[in-house]
């Protein structure tokens, strides 16, 4: 989990691929709608991460006997609280970097609909706390998946 800009598809990916698990990404749950309002720089509110969430959800749930890496923002405790409600031996992992790193990232980074205009109000809404284990990206980013695997037990 993180802010946009923290790594999230490109570890998440390697994570699963090391542990042997599927991945996904939560970028891929959005609705056209989400994705024309993040892309035109304006962040979604509460009640349009709602249903977003609940896929997200269903999807952790559809892998709970297999296991599987997501990577999703779930920048707030409430947000994780929707994701893994109910399910046992979840660990989110929050992927930080300097905003200056973070802002490098995403004027340099292609194809994406999330920008650096979104990026000040979800560093404003990232809540860190108990329930996530931090780890570095500005590791070489093979150091930042054995710190993964290895925050996951």
């Amino acid at each position: 989990m993180g802010v946009a800009g923290s790594g999230k598809t490109t570890v998440g990916s390697l994570v699963a691929a090391q542990l042997g698990v599927p991945f996904a990404d939560a970028d891929d749950f959005h609705t056209p709608e989400a994705v024309a309002r993040m892309a035109a720089g304006l962040a979604l509110d509460d009640e349009m991460r709602r249903p977003w969430l609940e896929r997200l959800h269903e999807v952790l749930v559809a892998h709970a006997s297999t296991g599987l890496v997501l990577a999703c923002s779930a920048l707030r405790r409430a947000y994780r609280e929707q994701l893994t409600g109910g399910l046992t031996g979840v660990v989110c992992v929050a992927l930080v970097a300097p905003p200056d790193v973070l802002r490098r990232r995403l004027e340099s980074r292609v194809g994406h609909y999330a920008g650096p205009e979104l990026l000040a109000s979800q560093l404003a809404t990232l809540e860190l706390g108990d329930d996530v284990v931090t780890v570095d990206t500005t590791r070489p980013v093979a150091d930042v998946v054995a710190a993964v695997v290895a925050a996951l037990g």
